[in-house]
């Protein structure tokens, strides 16, 4: 079923419908989520909580862009704010591979060492850049997607993005020769 039809059968109460564009759509907003926290317990209570926000504000999606990007903004706010919840709680807890459990990707060859320095550095990044990069460089979000998400110009998308960059090299400049080599 087309997904406008969808998106109409769950504004009109069907529970059936609902459901289908929920498995549509979990995979990614749960990598999403999980990219972002850090926290398999917490991507999956942000999940939940992502897709309880958008159904109950349904008819509030215009259809100005896919609906895949305005649920994935709605996911990016959720995930922010319920990080910031923790990180006065408490600091982050979980290493970043947990997301390639979650997701069933790895980072095959990557010597443990250097993939341990590279998630510590990502998780230094500034919220604005380490949320561009992993959605860009982990999810595989166009500029125009993270933008749209992000609420944000495609120009500061792309901004954020190569400063991000330039500070993970900056972070680990002195492991050039094992990155590259």
């Amino acid at each position: 079923m087309p997904e406008p039809d969808l998106i109409a059968r769950v504004r009109a109460g069907d529970r059936l419908a609902a459901r289908a564009l929920y498995d549509a759509h979990v995979g990614r907003v749960l990598r999403l989520a999980h990219r972002i926290t850090g926290d398999a317990h917490l991507a999956r209570e942000v999940t939940q909580d992502a897709f309880v926000k958008a159904l109950s504000r349904l008819d509030q999606f215009r259809g100005d862009s896919a609906f895949s990007t305005w649920l994935h903004r709605i996911t990016v706010t959720v995930a922010l704010n319920a990080m910031k919840k923790v990180k006065r709680q408490r600091g982050r807890e979980a290493p970043i591979e947990d997301a390639e459990v979650l997701s069933g990707e790895g980072e095959g060859g990557v010597d443990p060492v250097v993939r341990e320095r590279l998630h510590r550095a990502i998780d230094a990044l500034p919220e604005i850049y380490r949320t561009t990069l992993i959605m860009h460089e982990l999810e595989g979000y166009s500029h125009i997607e993270i933008a749209e998400a992000l609420g944000v110009a495609v120009g500061t998308c792309k901004s954020r993005l190569f400063i991000a960059r330039a500070q993970l090299r900056a972070a680990l400049r002195d492991l050039e020769g094992e990155i590259h080599g």
